[in-house]
């Protein structure tokens, strides 16, 4: 037994529990494939070095179906406490700051053909809006690499939350 209750329940759980407990973390069906078929951990730092191992091995479909499965910075998803919380940097901005954002995601999708990712626990909307300006000048490929990095984080952050529950 791990000191991590969650740690012993995901380890113990049916496969269909661990593919929902999973994919309330990330979407990418082939993350949780590969988290899935590492079980049982029993150690939380294998099974975070094992989200990074699938993380950084996504191809670009992979990617985008993790990528998928996030609310759009600026907009917290209501029916998904987890992105609030996440988001909770955002509740405290002024309208600008929330139309900047807006205006950001659109040019950002537009550029990149996808929602921009930040891991943004703990992290002001003002600081995304800095992010999100900066990255606008990332060309796609090095973009690709940064946003597979803040995967790799939020998941991270993600599975903590899940194994001290």
């Amino acid at each position: 037994m791990s000191s991590a209750p969650g740690l012993d329940r995901l380890d113990a759980a049916s496969a269909e529990e661990a593919i929902r407990l999973l994919g309330e973390v990330c979407a990418s069906r082939a993350w949780i494939g590969a988290l899935l078929a590492a079980r049982p951990y029993g150690d939380p730092e294998k099974l975070y070095a094992r989200s990074d191992e699938a993380v950084a091995i996504l191809t670009a479909d992979d990617l985008q179906e993790a990528i998928d499965g996030h609310a759009v910075i600026g907009r917290p998803r209501h029916d998904d406490p987890q992105s609030t919380r996440e988001q909770s940097g955002v509740h405290r901005a002024g309208d600008a700051v929330l139309a900047d954002l807006r205006a950001g995601n659109i040019a950002y999708e537009q550029r990149f053909g996808h929602v921009f990712l930040i891991c943004a626990s703990g992290r002001s909307a003002a600081e995304m809006l800095a992010e999100l300006r900066h990255r606008l000048d990332n060309d796609p490929a090095s973009e690709w690499e940064v946003t597979r990095e803040e995967l790799r984080k939020i998941n991270r952050l993600r599975l903590e939350g899940l194994i001290s529950a």
